[in-house]
């Protein structure tokens, strides 16, 4: 029988750690969207060949954050709308083919889906911020000494810009957003629509990018690991200290406050990637209306039990007009 490596369940449902924002947690978010309402919203939609009946298929690419060229695939039901629309996020470093045949799927649901492409980890998406520190191996350590340069600053402010693209696209109900990912796509969702009033709804498998400090102690696998292996490489509590603190302004655990739609969000039990703790530690900060689905045998992986409460939920909240 596999065993819960994390805390029990009873103890997980009441987790809720103190949260760690900087003093200038809501300046720093305030004045990053203000940097990026800067930049004009601009995108191009090209028909792309995909062998599918009742749905366009096009690649999108859009200006996001520092101008940076970001591609995506977008999908709409080929009938009178307005559709509601569902943007989609990828987990880390993978979008096998671009997720395009699940943008495809969402589609097929009756959703204008615009599946993002995340920066660097797709040669689609280009990431063009300069990091002067980190970087020792994948993303997660990228200009962590420094919050103006960290990774993660962008990517947050791409996947707003990726709403209000959605929201802008003609047939696409702007009223009717929804945020949906898994693992990396799940912290995008939560950051997301911590930092985006457009979003309705949000539907978060598993999701990462929460409660770094809890992450970096106990995860025993999968990414989270690039932080121990930087610690290991510069062994300075200074540059520690640092990081940490960078990391404080990207923690969905710090940003969950800041949510006001309706929120679903999913958890495996046994997942070694995104503890389930970080999970809990996310959704016990929640103050808007909510829901966990937890699954005692699953670890960090496709959750067939999870597949009709979300889309059940994304129905409720956008196709029930």
């Amino acid at each position: 029988m596999l065993q819960p490596y994390d805390l029990p369940l009873e103890q997980l449902k009441n987790f809720k750690p103190e949260l760690t924002k900087q003093p200038d947690f809501d300046d720093f978010w305030s004045n990053a969207l203000n940097e990026l309402s800067k930049i004009p919203l601009k995108y191009t939609l090209t028909p792309f060949d995909y062998p599918v009946k009742g749905v366009k298929v096009f690649t999108l690419n859009f200006s996001g954050f520092n101008n940076a060229n970001i591609q995506g695939y977008f999908a709409i039901p080929d009938k009178e709308g307005p559709h509601p629309g569902l943007m989609l996020y990828h987990g880390y470093n993978w979008a096998m083919d671009g997720c395009v045949g699940d943008t495809v799927n969402w589609a097929l649901h009756g959703y204008a889906a615009f599946q993002m492409l995340v920066r660097g980890q797709q040669g689609y998406s280009c990431d063009n911020v300069t990091s002067t520190t980190g970087g020792v191996s994948g993303w997660m350590t990228k200009g962590i000494l420094d919050p103006m340069e960290y990774y993660y600053r962008a990517v947050y402010l791409d996947a707003v810009r990726a709403l209000e693209v959605l929201a802008a696209i003609d047939n696409v109900d702007a009223k009717r957003i929804g945020v949906h990912g898994g693992s990396q796509g799940g912290g995008l969702t939560l950051a997301a629509a911590a930092l985006s009033g457009i979003p309705v709804v949000a539907v978060a498998d598993c999701p990462y990018l929460s409660n770094f400090e809890r992450a970096i102690d106990i995860a025993p696998n999968g990414p989270y690991n690039e932080f121990n292996e930087y610690f290991r490489r510069n062994p300075s509590p200074e540059i520690e200290i640092r990081a940490k603190k960078t990391l404080t302004y990207f923690d969905v655990m710090n940003l969950a406050p800041r949510i006001k739609c309706h929120t679903w969000i999913s958890s495996g039990l046994v997942d070694d990637i995104t503890p389930p703790s970080t999970v809990f530690s996310a959704y016990n900060q929640l103050t808007c209306s909510k829901e966990i689905a937890v699954f005692r045998y699953f670890g960090h992986e496709y959750m067939p039990g999870a597949t009709i409460p979300k889309l059940r939920t994304l129905m409720k909240y956008l196709q029930n007009e």
